[in-house]
C-alpha cells in the first residue's frame, strides 16, 4: 500500500503512553540534564535492552527510564518531542496517557508532572496544530486506596484531564478491583477507560464494561475469544484501541501477519490502530498501520481512522470537522 496515503491519512491516536514515547537519546538529555544516574552506558545499549518476552518484562525497563523525568521542562519537552514526531504521521488529534504514581512514588509532586505535561500540549496546539486530552492512568499493580489518593491530588487539575484509565500488571489485577475509585472519578464527571483483554480474559473486557463503565477498551484482542462479548461490543459501538507493533513486541500476538484487526473491522467492532510505547515497541502510529497494511484494503484503513474520531472524546462538533477533512483526504487520493 502507498505510505504517502497512510501517512496522510489525517487520523487521531488513542493509546498512546507519554513516558512510552521516551526515546534511548530523550533518556540520556535528561538523565545528563537531571544528574541521574541510569544503568546503560550507550543508546545502543539502551536498544538491546528494548527485548521483551512480555508485558512485566517491559514494565521493568519502562519504570526504570521515567526515574529520568524529574522537572516540569521535561514533561514539556516529552509530549512536545511526540507532537512533533506524530505531526509527519498525519495525527490531527491525540488522547494520551500519563502515568502518576509512577513519579510521585519518586517525589515528584503530581503538579509538576500535570503542569509540564499541560504546558507540552498547549505549545503542541500553538506550534503544530495538533488537539489533545490527557487521561491520568492508575495502576493496577497497586492497591485502589493509592489511586484514591492519586485522584485527590488531581482534583485542581481536573478541568485539563479528560478521563482516568487502568494500566501496568493485567493479570491477577481485575478491573473491579478500582470499581470505588472509576465510580468516584464518574462523578467528577471524568470519561473512563481500561486496559482489558490483552493478557488478561475475556471476563476482564466485561468487567470493564459492566464494573466500570468504561467508555472505550484500550486492547480488547482477547474478546474475540467470545463471540457474545463481541456482539456486545459491536452493539454498544464501544471503541478498542488496539496496538499491532506493542502486540507483537509483548508476545499477545506471535505473528503480525496473523495480527486479528482485520477479523475486528469484518465483524465490525469499532477498532482503531495506535502506538501505545512507541519508544520501546518499535513505531509510531504510521508504522503500526504500515504493520498491518498487508491485511488491509484502503477502505479498511479509511475506516480505522474514521474509528479513531468516532472513538474520541472530542465534540460532536469537533468530530464531524475532522470526518469531513478525512473524506475530503480520500477523495482526493481517489480511495
Amino acid at each position: 500500500m502507498d505510505d504517502t496515503f497512510i501517512t496522510g491519512l489525517p487520523k487521531a491516536e488513542l493509546h498512546l503512553h507519554i513516558e512510552g514515547s521516551l526515546e534511548p537519546e530523550q533518556m540520556f538529555a535528561f538523565a545528563r540534564r537531571n544528574r541521574v544516574s541510569i544503568p546503560f552506558d550507550s543508546v545502543e545499549a539502551i536498544r538491546s535492552a528494548y527485548s521483551f518476552s512480555n508485558l512485566q518484562d517491559f514494565l521493568d525497563i519502562y519504570y526504570a527510564g521515567a526515574d529520568v523525568l524529574r522537572t516540569e521542562q521535561d514533561f514539556h519537552d516529552l509530549a512536545l518531542a511526540y507532537f512533533r514526531r506524530v505531526k509527519a504521521d498525519g495525527v490531527v488529534h491525540a488522547e494520551i496517557f500519563f502515568d502518576p504514581q509512577t513519579h510521585t512514588a519518586r517525589g515528584i509532586p503530581f503538579q509538576v508532572v500535570a503542569d509540564g505535561l499541560a504546558a507540552g500540549l498547549a505549545a503542541a496546539e500553538a506550534q503544530l496544530g495538533i488537539t489533545s486530552r490527557l487521561i491520568l492512568c492508575f495502576l493496577r499493580h497497586l492497591e485502589e486506596e493509592d489511586a484514591f489518593v492519586t485522584l485527590a491530588a488531581a482534583e485542581p487539575w481536573l478541568d485539563q484531564i479528560a478521563a482516568v484509565g487502568l494500566d501496568s500488571s493485567e493479570v491477577g489485577h481485575p478491573p473491579s478491583k478500582f470499581s470505588r475509585v472509576f465510580a468516584a472519578a464518574a462523578s467528577s464527571g471524568l470519561k473512563r477507560v481500561a486496559h482489558a483483554g490483552e493478557e488478561g480474559p475475556p471476563e476482564y473486557v466485561r468487567e470493564a464494561l459492566d464494573v466500570l463503565g468504561v467508555d472505550r477498551i484500550d486492547h480488547g484482542n482477547r474478546a474475540l475469544e467470545d463471540p457474545s462479548l463481541v456482539a456486545r461490543l459491536v452493539r454498544e459501538a464501544k471503541t478498542l484501541t488496539v496496538c499491532p507493533l506493542s502486540n507483537h513486541k509483548l508476545c499477545v500476538v506471535d505473528d503480525l501477519a496473523a495480527h486479528p484487526i482485520a477479523a475486528m473491522l469484518k465483524l465490525g467492532l469499532r477498532a482503531t490502530v495506535n502506538s501505545d510505547d512507541p519508544a520501546y515497541f518499535g513505531g509510531y502510529v504510521a508504522d503500526n498501520f504500515r504493520a498491518v497494511a498487508p491485511l488491509l484494503t484502503r477502505a479498511d484503513m479509511v475506516q480505522l481512522a474514521r474509528n479513531s474520531f468516532l472513538g474520541s472524546f472530542l465534540s460532536d462538533v469537533a468530530v464531524n470537522a475532522h470526518l469531513a477533512t478525512l473524506d475530503a483526504y480520500v477523495a482526493e487520493q481517489g480511495a
